[in-house]
């Protein structure tokens, strides 16, 4: 195992593999990095080296009850990337990965950022607000945080049904998928997931993709019911300075591990690029 002890003594569980030009990736609430293993086992095969790390409080990583907000993961993920010493790198990141991604990129890469990537993500905001009237009820959030405090375990399965489309008609529903998603999620801290939830909910991100001007792709699944595209992906879009959005009909927020096979290639296309 490889730990990295941050500043404030939280350890950092992180794999670094392959080599090449670097990828990093930044998983979703409240999984862990085993998440993109998908991803992880394309890109080493085509020559990639690739990082990926557990956040604070999920995973492998120590259960650090504090801290737990957007702003303190890209800080987190800052010291990662300096303790590697990488550099050019593209940054990859899932739903609440995704909001850690845009805040580092815009404050903490410091030029060692080449690249980013939103898969299914947060920004600019989730909650409904009157700046954000076509955001996502705070009762909502206010559900999941009941849920996750009194019902975690049956919640996290309950929860892979929307999160994959498994609640659609027609659709093949795998039992080991929904098994890892949960498997991973009662892994991490109770603490940190209930503090996440305000964290991938609340924060605004609007100013940071403002003010990022490196190529960044945009990718979102058109039946997404846990971050909705349009309040989204949509708008993350027209904010961008250099952004490029690709949306799919159909594919759920889990579509970096039920359609893999045409994430990939997107990815790997813009990557390229």
């Amino acid at each position: 195992m490889s730990t990295l002890t941050l500043k404030d003594g939280t350890e950092i569980f992180y794999k670094d593999q392959g080599e090449g030009p670097v990828l990093m990736f930044h998983h979703g609430w409240p999984l862990s990095s085993d998440d993109w293993d998908a991803q992880v086992i394309f890109f080493l095969k085509r020559g990639y080296r690739v990082i990926t790390h557990d956040r604070r409080g999920h995973g492998r990583s120590s259960q650090n009850i504090y801290n737990h907000t957007i702003e303190q993961y890209a800080s987190d993920a800052a010291e990662l990337v300096e303790f590697l010493d990488v550099k050019e790198v593209v940054h990859i990141g899932h739903s609440t990965g995704g909001g850690e991604v845009i805040r580092y990129v815009n404050k903490y890469a410091n030029g060692r950022a080449k690249k980013a990537v939103l898969i299914s993500a947060i920004p600019p905001v989730m909650v409904k607000s009157e700046n954000n009237p076509d955001g996502v009820p705070m009762e909502v959030f206010d559900n999941i945080r009941e849920q996750t405090m009194n019902n975690r375990n049956q919640f996290y399965y309950d929860l892979t049904f929307p999160f994959y489309g498994y609640n659609r008609e027609g659709v093949d529903v795998k039992d080991g998928i929904q098994r890892n998603w949960w498997r991973q999620g009662l892994m991490g801290g109770i603490v940190a997931h209930y503090d996440g939830i305000k964290a991938f909910s609340e924060t605004d991100l609007t100013e940071d993709l403002k003010a990022v001007d490196i190529p960044v792709l945009v990718l979102h699944g058109e039946d997404d019911q846990i971050v909705p595209i349009e309040n989204s992906a949509i708008k993350s879009a027209k904010l961008l300075k250099n952004g490029k959005l690709i949306t799919y009909p159909g594919f759920p927020h889990g579509m970096p591990t039920t359609e893999h096979e045409t994430i990939n290639k997107d990815i790997l296309e813009f990557i390229q690029e």
